[in-house]
């Protein structure tokens, strides 16, 4: 009985030592893979890397997507009033960032709408086939406006003032009566946005960088590559500027400080590339949407620092409201 005792004890240890040596040779799971794994076990899945922000110039990053549809492929992003407005698949998504959980309400629309953007006074949202809608402040209302532009195909809507243009694929329209009368102030055919500072307007447009110092009236091709203008940004004391360059087949970055007669380029520090994306100023640095990431300029555009990485191969939109910088990622860096 004691042998039998013995021989049984003998057994167990040998087992509990096998296992301790194969503890000691085995490599432990990376943090990472166990936060994935109590993720996938306990945690529903959530909409991730639709919309990025930061808060201190760029150095860290806050994934604000929850409460989005997951796998939501974003079009175009706009801040108004402290409010965020997203288009993306077949609607407006509507955030309130003061609200105390992330919160995204899919906005009622009566039709499915191709863009929005800005206005002096509230959201517009329109689609290519020209219908326009106007988000009533203080509302969850859209109701139709300029019913009386002549044409399709928009590109883009913009108010500067009591004034109202509508770019298209055919060119630029104005109306100063509100939409009722409108007349064709530039025909050298696509006008994708505008900006507008100290008296100058400017344009994006099928044949690259657009200048009116007359309220639109006129127009003079300021930058000139052989391809399109990509953006158009304020900054201070001037505009930046995306084109592409049909000889480099390269997108350019410059900047104006003369009301956008002469410009420099910013980019020479910046990997070549065909799908940059985005120019912004946010106080003292430039930051560029670029292929390989997120790019920063503490020295208007002689250097540059990468500071997030590309997410799945997508190039970031990137705008600025007050103190918070917003990304969108997006595919082919339009």
């Amino acid at each position: 009985m004691v042998m039998t005792i013995s021989k049984f004890v003998f057994l167990l240890l040998f087992q509990f030592s096998l296992v301790f040596d194969q503890s000691l040779e085995s490599p432990k799971a990376s943090p990472r893979i166990k936060s994935q794994q109590k993720n996938k076990s306990f945690k529903r899945p959530t909409a991730a890397n639709i919309i990025l922000k930061s808060t201190d110039g760029g150095q860290t990053w806050q994934d604000i997507s929850e409460g989005l549809p997951e796998n939501l492929q974003a079009d175009s992003f706009i801040e108004k009033d402290s409010e965020l407005y997203i288009r993306a698949g077949n609607g407006i998504y509507h955030n309130k960032p003061n609200s105390q959980a992330p919160f995204w309400r899919k906005e009622i629309y009566p039709d499915q709408p191709s863009s929005i953007v800005p206005g002096s006074t509230a959201i517009f949202a329109y689609n290519y086939g020209g219908q326009f809608l106007q988000r009533i402040n203080g509302t969850s209302l859209w109701l139709p406006m300029l019913t009386n532009f002549p044409t399709r195909q928009a590109r883009t809507v913009f108010e500067n003032g009591s004034t109202v243009f509508i770019g298209c694929d055919s060119g630029l329209f104005k109306s100063t009566d509100g939409g009722k009368i409108w007349r064709q102030v530039y025909t050298g055919g696509r006008v994708m946005k505008l900006v507008a500072a100290d008296g100058v307007l400017m344009a994006t447009s099928q044949s690259g960088i657009l200048r009116s110092a007359d309220d639109g009236e006129n127009w003079d091709n300021v930058i000139n590559e052989g391809g399109i203008g990509i953006a158009i940004e304020r900054i201070k004391g001037g505009f930046a500027a995306i084109t592409y360059n049909t000889a480099s087949e390269t997108r350019r970055v410059r900047v104006s400080y003369d009301g956008g007669k002469i410009w420099q380029p910013i980019d020479g520090g910046l990997p070549a590339s065909l799908s940059i994306a985005s120019i912004i100023q946010f106080g003292e640095y430039f930051l560029c949407g670029h292929p390989t990431g997120i790019f920063r300029s503490s020295d208007k555009g002689k250097t540059w620092t990468l500071l997030l990485p590309s997410i799945e191969s997508k190039v970031f939109d990137l705008s600025v409201s007050g103190n918070v910088i917003y990304a969108m990622p997006k595919n082919g860096g339009c």
